[in-house]
């Protein structure tokens, strides 16, 4: 039989492994008016100076961007009291977390991340020929015991999203210590913050102390969550100045385009804009985790923009049958099956007229 690839470029041993990254639904099957709640967008939308300076930012389209994004860089350093040299800026957190990996993963190597961790991390865990190592969670939240249990001579990088996506868990600023003094010193911490700004109890910290005092530890943020800049990808890190160095190294040139930067310094000088999102978060996503667990159904405790619930595994209120529900009413939901969580759906938390039609909805599916 002809190998019908002999004549053509072939991708590297394990990339065709790789099962692609889905992102949320974007349509619904109604013709009614549609909510989007399948990708934790902020329902406030970004700031108006951010879409001001994005517009202004159009003027000049021939020029290149500034290939050290230092605006952004400086007024990230402002508002968190931390060196603008040690931040290292990209598009979306997804491509600063490659970029970790490329640098510091290779053939043979292992990269450990919890069971229901964000999927980014094995791609790109296999696409540098590494090999990935799944740590058992507790309860839906990352066991810092399970991960060092994980750990061995081959590892090179561990991936903690905290708070987590999707379940919306998060273990304290402690375990994270805990963690971090367990790993040997040559194995790198990427603390996925990337819904830190809606974690808003006393025992959580992002990970910039932590960062500051070690040599081994990144945190990852984006602006695509309570920034409402989802749309221009626009990510950061802070780290050591090693990691900076080496990261800088292998990105592109201009990785983060003139309006996008210029947006971002605009989102991050309007705090009142961010304030008035995380009121409007910690009112409906209590609300929202009371009404449903009201009908019946189990919600994960959430600190997050989001909430994990779960269905029947079978009869007639699965998930998947909530789903298409859902949609037909004009609500698009996340199904969650490819992160181990089958019998879940995960609602972000959206406009009033968004959560309110949501317990609706769920209402009418579970008396149907």
């Amino acid at each position: 039989m002809t190998n019908l690839t002999s004549n053509r470029p072939v991708p590297r041993s394990g990339i065709m492994d790789i099962q692609a990254y889905v992102p949320g639904k974007s349509a619904a099957k109604s013709g009614t008016k549609v909510f989007k709640l399948s990708s934790n967008e902020t329902p406030l939308g970004a700031s108006p100076h951010a879409i001001t300076a994005y517009q202004k930012a159009a003027e000049h389209l021939e020029l290149y961007p500034d290939g050290s994004a230092l605006a952004l860089r400086t007024a990230i350093g402002t508002l968190h009291g931390i060196d603008p040299a040690q931040i290292v800026c990209g598009g979306g957190s997804d491509e600063i977390l490659t970029m970790i990996t490329n640098a510091y993963v290779g053939p043979g190597d292992e990269g450990i991340f919890t069971e229901h961790g964000f999927l980014v991390y094995k791609i790109a865990i296999l696409a540098a020929g590494g090999h990935p190592v799944v740590a058992k969670e507790v309860g839906l939240t990352a066991s810092v015991d399970a991960i060092l249990a994980k750990v061995s001579p081959r590892t090179k990088i561990v991936f903690l999203a905290n708070p987590n996506n999707p379940t919306g868990t998060y273990i304290p600023v402690e375990e994270v210590r805990r963690l971090h003094a367990g790993l040997p010193s040559h194995v790198i911490l990427v603390l996925d913050a990337a819904y830190a700004e809606y974690a808003r109890k006393n025992d959580y910290s992002s990970g910039i102390e932590l960062v500051a005092s070690a040599q081994n530890v990144v945190m990852t943020r984006t602006f695509s969550k309570i920034y409402g800049l989802a749309a221009v990808r626009l990510g950061w890190c802070y780290a050591p100045p090693h990691i900076c160095d080496a990261l800088n190294r292998i990105r592109g040139p201009f990785n983060v385009n003139t309006p996008a930067s210029r947006a971002g310094v605009a989102a991050l000088q309007d705090q009142a804009h961010i304030a008035e999102a995380l009121s409007h978060n910690d009112h409906w996503l209590p609300w929202l985790t009371d009404r449903i667990a009201e009908l019946g159904l189990k919600v994960t405790p959430s600190v997050a923009n989001f909430v994990l619930v779960h269905f029947p595994q079978t009869g007639p209120h699965t998930a998947a049958k909530a789903d298409s529900y859902l949609s037909e009413h004009g609500l698009i939901v996340r199904s969650v099956a490819a992160y181990g969580l089958p019998e879940c759906l995960r609602i972000t938390v959206g406009s009033a007229e968004a959560n309110e039609k949501v317990v609706a909805v769920l209402t009418q599916f579970m008396k149907a």
